[in-house]
């Protein structure tokens, strides 16, 4: 992150960057819809769910590359680029939770980490800081949990490509619960940092 805070930042709205994170957050009700299908009764649609989460994956990769490549990191797509990341994880997780995919233990365990992160984004609020850049620890964590949940969703049947999905799936998932935290108590120290050089220099 700190490549992005030495380029010149715009104020434009529709640059391909922008539209690639706007069709991600698109992508977050429709894909929640394919995921909870079965459990209403209509097709299995796994297969598409994955497609989507693919696509999510691919353009969140993209989505910063080009914006450094081309000149284009935005105001906007630095609140939309986390904004879908989250989205994506927290619809991700109340899917396969409901599907009993996941444990509960582990959905309130990222759950209590991105409760902690609001906690946080308040206080910096209330001291006139902006919200906390996503850092490479952060961004690395969401690559281990979207490799971590299609292979998951994939393990959810029968045979040999679902044994083998499962000892992927729940080695992302531990590495990117792991990194998930690790991030967010570096964004805690950060706040601690920034609260105390305000606490002094009053």
């Amino acid at each position: 992150m700190e490549v992005q805070e030495t380029r010149v930042q715009t104020d434009r709205v529709l640059t391909i960057p922008n539209i690639l994170s706007m069709a991600r957050l698109v992508g977050v009700p429709l894909f929640l819809w394919l995921i909870l299908r079965p459990e209403f009764g209509g097709p299995n649609s796994d297969r598409w769910a994955l497609l989507l989460l693919a696509f999510s994956g691919i353009s969140d990769y993209l989505d910063g590359k080009l914006a450094r490549r081309w000149n284009q990191i935005s105001n906007l797509g630095r609140l939309l680029d986390p904004a879908a990341d989250r989205l994506y994880v927290l619809s991700t997780l109340v899917g396969l939770t409901w599907r009993e995919i996941l444990p509960i233990w582990l959905t309130g365990l990222l759950l209590a980490r991105e409760l902690m992160l609001l906690v946080m984004v308040g206080i910096l609020r209330r001291h006139g800081y902006p919200p906390p850049q996503v850092n490479f620890l952060g961004k690395a964590a969401t690559f281990n949990l979207m490799y971590a949940f299609p292979l998951l969703l994939l393990s959810d049947g029968n045979g040999w490509i679902a044994s083998l999905a499962a000892i992927f799936g729940w080695a992302f998932a531990g590495w990117g619960t792991t990194l998930y935290w690790w991030a967010g108590v570096l964004y805690v120290v950060q706040v601690r940092r920034l609260v105390r050089a305000d606490a002094t220099a009053d």
